[in-house]
């Protein structure tokens, strides 16, 4: 891709305005979704961005906009990456370095303190920490809450990206010097809209056929689709529908073995990861987020935005925000299937609120944007000028 680069090229000029973004790798996740949509919102605003991956690769690097630099650190590992994310910081000295996701929040903090230089570090939680730390095992488990109580500190600033999260986040850290700050994600994008308008070849989304329920996440605990399975299968008792859950995760075995137990093959399918799951979005009768724990759950409000009834667990964080206590979207226990069943129900009934466009300018690019540039001191009338260029 002709706008990647290696750390050790000529500095880039004009660095005071331009914003670092820094990632172990680039996935198929929310977090990295959110990333490159920052990176559009700061180019927007008049500044230059690089996106800096521990190691380029990851299957939507094609993604990235050929206006957004691409730095390969090059490192075999992500805790590898730090010698060199620390010259590339001492080398540019961008404005700010805006990090996401372990590891590459510490090696974020690590780097400046080596490299010496003004830059701003950002550090961005995407789940609520006390309830992630508590799934992982071996090493990361003992690393990552040493290195969030140590190092998130001597952050600039610390980001998350619900209230949920902050409080979590804030209570987790435990240091009087350290304030964290909720920043709602930027999703809400024309893209999504054009996205949701593309064909779906797929049979159970062709007008006339059964209602489609829909999930989208990776298959693993935390999503807990074994309720939304249940759930669905209570439904189909009463009428006519069909389940369909868009990802991919190291519970398919599981979840395709509860599908035949519970007799559902013929209407209920896991589809697998697709490139455009708006597309799918747009075309079902309702989204159904079922997790056990989240940060905000950006497929939730994408939903929301292409005017898809929602039913979510009222898991921490981020579904009671973006429902508005249940004034946009039911809420259920977490675990409930058959709470999770008789909301499902009513919405294929016809009984289901109307979610105001005023509420969902939150979930903009242009307002999380802001917020960002204001945490790094950004004059108010420099983002008015940037705004109109």
């Amino acid at each position: 891709m002709s706008n990647l680069i290696k750390p050790s090229q000529e500095p880039i000029q004009g660095a005071s305005q331009r914003i670092s973004l820094f990632l172990s790798y680039l996935g198929g996740g929310g977090a990295e979704r959110v990333m490159l949509n920052l990176a559009m919102g700061f180019i927007q605003h008049g500044f230059e961005v690089d996106l800096v991956l521990s190691k380029a690769w990851g299957p939507h690097l094609w993604k990235v906009p050929s206006t957004v630099r691409v730095v390969d650190l090059g490192a075999s590992r992500p805790l590898l990456s730090l010698p060199k994310l620390t010259q590339y910081l001492k080398r540019e000295q961008p404005l700010a370095l805006l990090a996401a996701m372990h590891y590459a929040n510490e090696i974020a903090v690590l780097a400046k303190r080596l490299a010496g230089v003004s830059t701003q570090i950002l550090v961005t939680e995407h789940n609520t920490l006390s309830r992630s730390i508590n799934q992982l095992k071996g090493l990361k488990r003992r690393l990552i809450p040493l290195g969030v109580k140590r190092l998130y500190p001597l952050a600039d600033h610390i980001v998350t990206v619900s209230k949920g999260a902050r409080d979590d986040l804030q209570h987790w850290i435990n240091s009087p010097g350290a304030t964290v700050e909720a920043i709602y994600n930027p999703v809400i994008t024309d893209d999504l809209y054009q996205k949701a308008e593309v064909a779906v070849d797929h049979p159970w989304f062709q007008a006339g056929e059964p209602p489609v329920i829909l999930g989208v996440g990776k298959l693993e605990r935390q999503k807990d689709f074994p309720m939304l399975i249940r759930a669905f299968a209570q439904v189909r008792s009463q009428q006519p529908c069909r389940l369909a859950i868009l990802g991919w995760g190291p519970d398919k075995p599981e979840l395709e073995a509860l599908i035949a137990d519970l007799g559902l093959a013929e209407d209920a399918a896991l589809l697998g990861y697709v490139d455009n799951p708006y597309a799918y979005m747009a075309r079902s009768r309702l989204f159904a987020l079922s997790s056990a724990w989240e940060g905000l759950p950006t497929v939730l409000i994408e939903a929301m935005a292409l005017g898809v009834p929602v039913v979510s667990t009222n898991c921490k964080s981020g579904p009671e925000e973006i429902l508005n206590q249940g004034e946009f979207g039911n809420l259920v226990p977490v675990g409930d299937n058959n709470a999770m069943a008789e909301s499902i129900l009513a919405i294929l009934q016809g009984n289901h609120p109307i979610v105001h466009k005023d509420w969902l300018k939150q979930f903009e690019i242009q307002g999380s944007v802001e917020q960002y540039l204001k945490l790094m001191g950004r004059p108010q009338q420099m983002l008015v000028q940037s705004s109109a260029g």
